[in-house]
């Protein structure tokens, strides 16, 4: 095989949670008295974390107690409503099950919170990913590339037999950052022209082809 390790990113790239995001981030900032946003500024403002994605959608001149509060907020409201109408793109599954039975190993690298990666896999993916870290403390997160050096050293591959498949410009420098191959998804929360212009090895537009890539 030409990969023995396929790395995803979580939001955008194997589960559609944009809804599920837009609707916390909105619930913490009516409760703490900003603003609501449109889903696709969420999706603009993602990609770097949940503090990140509070800091981006309160408004300018906010002070870090009051951000704090709203991502505390958003923190306790997303653990009973991450799944409430998330649910993964067309194919995933089939191209998952796909890869593991040619004997690929996977993983999940995600700036999302690491228990709520941890729990969505359970949830939509029992038993198909060999490792999955989110954002943790103490630990630089994407586009830094800890965490997927950290899956690689776990799961026994070089970078040189490993490909990261995201959907933003943070994964394809993370990629970067790591050494390892970046497979850049359309269909996700970044537009196409983002992936080549941070120069994503290859795009493409539907699951199957990265079964293709990989094998």
């Amino acid at each position: 095989m030409k990969y023995k390790l396929v790395i995803f990113d979580m939001d955008g790239t194997i589960l559609d949670t944009l809804e599920d995001l837009a609707n916390t981030a909105n619930y913490a900032l009516h409760t703490n008295g900003f603003p609501e946003r449109t889903k696709d500024e969420v999706r603009q403002f993602v990609g770097n974390g949940i503090l990140k994605l509070i800091e981006r959608a309160t408004p300018e001149g906010t002070t870090q107690e009051q951000i704090g509060k709203t991502f505390e907020t958003f923190i306790e409201y997303y653990k009973d409503h991450k799944s409430d109408t998330t649910k993964p793109y067309p194919q995933i599954m089939e191209l998952l099950i796909a890869l593991k039975e040619a004997g690929h190993k996977l993983a999940v690298v995600s700036n999302k919170a690491d228990q709520a990666v941890k729990d969505l896999c359970l949830e939509y993916f029992p038993n198909i990913f060999d490792a999955a870290i989110g954002e943790r403390v103490g630990v630089a997160k994407k586009p830094a590339p800890d965490s997927v050096n950290e899956v690689m050293k776990e799961l026994a591959c070089a970078p040189e037999d490993t490909v990261y498949v995201g959907d933003s410009d943070v994964d394809v420098m993370t990629a970067k950052n790591a050494n390892v191959t970046c497979i850049g998804v359309t269909w996700g929360f970044r537009e196409k022209e983002l992936l080549e212009s941070t120069g994503a090895n290859f795009i493409v537009f539907s699951a199957t082809e990265i079964f293709e890539i990989v094998k």
